[in-house]
């Protein structure tokens, strides 16, 4: 499978601005024969927790993003607001969909909301780790600060060839991210892709570093802070083949931390 990662400047809660632009990348990446391209979290409004005016009850970006994967014949990841209400208060999901023509294919609500940003004021957890498949690679999407916990990487990578983590990662954390995903990968025997974005929201700075991570945490993509696409091939035999020939997943003890995680927790 061919994947894309678009790193893009977004502009400050302008949807139509940003799809626009997103198009550029998709008809890039299709004239790249690219089978998946992915953006980043939030990826048509910016790190935003006005619910009120960005959430969506109805499938607004879902319908427009339809209608370009229907355009240019590509499946496409991305992020956006969708509202709900939580004991009559009105919240957010941080979504992140991947649509093919007219399906999802892919439909996942972040887990971890970054409390220390107080987005958990704003937007419910998630519940599910979702698996989707484009030819013959098995996919889990993550979204962010949901990358500091190893423990749902463990669980999807089982089952996933590659994890992905859209983002809108800021520069005073940067070497975190980097950090963090190169671990991911060489702990979970699996590609990982990172998506962030670029330029500057209100209250932040970005400074992009999307990279895709080989199942040996080795680099095979990166960028810094750039708006450009990245393309590499996802080979799901490298996948099969190193979680064979080094079986650190059949070396693991799932009874005796289930068991301990009961009593400490």
């Amino acid at each position: 499978m061919k994947l894309a990662l678009a790193q893009t400047n977004i502009k400050w809660e302008d949807k139509i601005y940003n799809i626009n632009i997103a198009k550029k990348f998709i008809l890039e990446a299709k004239n790249k024969n690219v089978d998946l391209i992915l953006f980043p979290e939030m990826s048509f409004t910016g790190f935003s927790f006005n619910v009120e005016k960005l959430g969506e009850d109805d499938d607004f970006t879902i319908d427009k993003i339809k209608l370009i994967s229907n355009e240019y014949d590509i499946a496409i990841g991305f992020g956006y607001i969708k509202k709900c209400f939580h004991e009559n208060t009105l919240l957010g999901k941080n979504k992140y969909i991947v649509v093919y023509k007219n399906n999802i294919i892919s439909n996942y609500t972040k887990i971890h909301p970054f409390s220390f940003s107080n987005e958990d004021k704003y937007f419910i957890s998630g519940s599910s780790i979702v698996f989707s498949s484009i030819k013959d690679i098995t996919f889990s999407t993550f979204i962010c600060y949901d990358l500091r916990f190893p423990e749902i990487f463990q669980i999807a990578s089982r089952k996933a060839d590659l994890i992905t983590v859209a983002s809108n990662w800021p520069i005073d954390r940067i070497d975190d991210f980097k950090l963090l995903l190169r671990a991911r990968a060489i702990e979970n025997q699996c590609y990982i892709a990172g998506i962030n974005r670029t330029g500057a929201d209100p209250f932040l700075n970005y400074n992009g570093s999307s990279c895709i991570i080989d199942p040996f945490g080795k680099e095979i993509i990166s960028i810094e802070n750039s708006e450009l696409l990245l393309v590499a091939d996802i080979d799901k035999n490298l996948v099969l083949n190193h979680q064979k020939n080094f079986p650190l997943k059949t070396d693991k003890k799932y009874n005796l931390y289930n068991k301990y995680n009961n009593l400490l927790y």
